[in-house]
């Protein structure tokens, strides 16, 4: 990612393709770019203006799809003490309906879903960017080669 706005960009893009029962996991370091990409993903679903706060503290943060689309369960597992806490913030729920976005997902151990896209977020060659590796599952394949133009 070249900057913030590429991040934002191509969160966009990932948006439109989401479906329902999908995770997208998002690892990195601190101020790698993992909640920038996700306030991107849920306002590019939910609307420009919608407040999307880190839940860093609050650990989810649960965002309304409306009547027909999926609600997005933003995820920041950082201060998990164990997988099973996981369960306590309602994931298998998130998992069964909406669509996931999981920052720390190597916090939850055996409960992490195979199917996954899983996103990696790490320092660029400059200060201000990112690169990010993209790692599909089989579910995501074909989504991902239509978002990179075949």
């Amino acid at each position: 990612m070249a900057d913030e706005a590429a991040t934002g960009r191509f969160a966009a893009r990932l948006a439109r393709l989401a479906r329902r029962g999908d995770v997208i996991t998002l690892r990195g370091e601190l101020g790698s770019g993992k909640t920038t990409f996700a306030r991107a993903f849920v306002r590019a679903r939910l609307g420009e203006s919608l407040e999307v706060p880190s839940p860093t503290f609050t650990l989810v943060e649960i965002y309304d799809g409306g009547d027909s689309a999926p609600a997005i369960w933003h995820f920041d597992l950082f201060r998990l003490n164990s997988a099973n806490e996981a369960r306590e913030l309602g994931f298998e729920e998130a998992l069964a309906d909406d669509i996931s976005l999981i920052e720390w997902p190597e916090r939850l151990g055996t409960l992490l879903p195979a199917e996954r896209l899983a996103l990696t977020f790490a320092a660029g060659p400059t200060r201000e960017s990112r690169s990010l590796t993209v790692e599909p599952s089989t579910s995501w394949r074909d989504r991902i080669e239509e978002l990179s133009g075949g």
